[in-house]
């Protein structure tokens, strides 16, 4: 009898750590595909929404989606978006490296002082099922992928080179009223994208998907129109 309850405190108290340690271990390790916390003064953006806000931008030329009578954003408004995309951090346009010999060819860049020649657009296409963006480039006409696979200074860049839109090239957009800003977020491992300021070289102002939050400029970017 002795020996049975023994047991039995044993089995209670490994059950006890095992619930203690359980949200611990789930908070470090959020599911890349699952639904993720807003973060705080930012908003989730759907389609919808992001033609409504392109739409009433002051970048010159931003906003295609036109307005229904009754003041709405009519159903073009679900169609993709052409944009540019500009890091706050150094305020150049992304282009999209399609020249870059392999395994770096179409890398994005925040590189660009103007936009023009078509490497500094992109096609955000929002997708309802897994309310998500994929970005198809405009230079090369390839999705941008998370290269999660890539080692060292490199791992997570973000590279337009796929020909269909998976778990690789799916991306959450949120936007910041009081700052006019935007992020992104992979849903391939769960972090935002940065633009790498500090590096030197061909990787220099690479976009990568490395950040747990948005901790200011490196991660926040701003939209406007392309070709409008």
């Amino acid at each position: 009898m002795r020996r049975t309850t023994s047991a039995l405190l044993s089995l209670s108290a490994l059950l006890a750590v095992s619930a203690l340690a359980a949200p611990g271990v789930q908070a470090a390790t959020p599911k890349a595909d699952g639904p993720v916390a807003v973060p705080s003064g930012w908003e989730a953006v759907d389609g919808t929404e992001l033609a409504r806000i392109a739409g009433e931008s002051e970048e010159p030329g931003a906003g295609r989606a036109p307005f229904a009578a009754d003041g709405g954003v009519s159903t073009a408004a679900v169609e993709p978006e052409l944009l540019s995309v500009r890091s706050a951090r150094n305020g150049k346009f992304v282009a999209t490296e399609a020249s870059y010999p392999a395994p770096d060819t179409g890398m994005l860049r925040a590189r660009s002082a103007q936009v023009g020649g078509g490497w500094e657009g992109f096609a955000f296409e929002w997708d309802e099922a897994s309310q998500t963006y994929a970005l198809r480039s405009l230079a090369n006409n390839l999705y941008v992928a998370v290269e999660k696979n890539y080692t060292g200074s490199a791992q997570n860049v973000l590279r337009a080179r796929s020909a269909t839109a998976g778990g690789w090239e799916r991306f959450a957009l949120y936007y910041n009223e009081g700052l006019d800003r935007w992020a992104l977020r992979s849903t391939l491992n769960g972090k935002f994208v940065a633009m790498e300021n500090g590096y030197t070289g061909s990787l220099q102002y690479a976009l990568r998907a490395r950040s747990a939050e948005i901790t200011g400029s490196w991660e926040e970017f701003s939209l406007q129109g392309y070709g409008a």
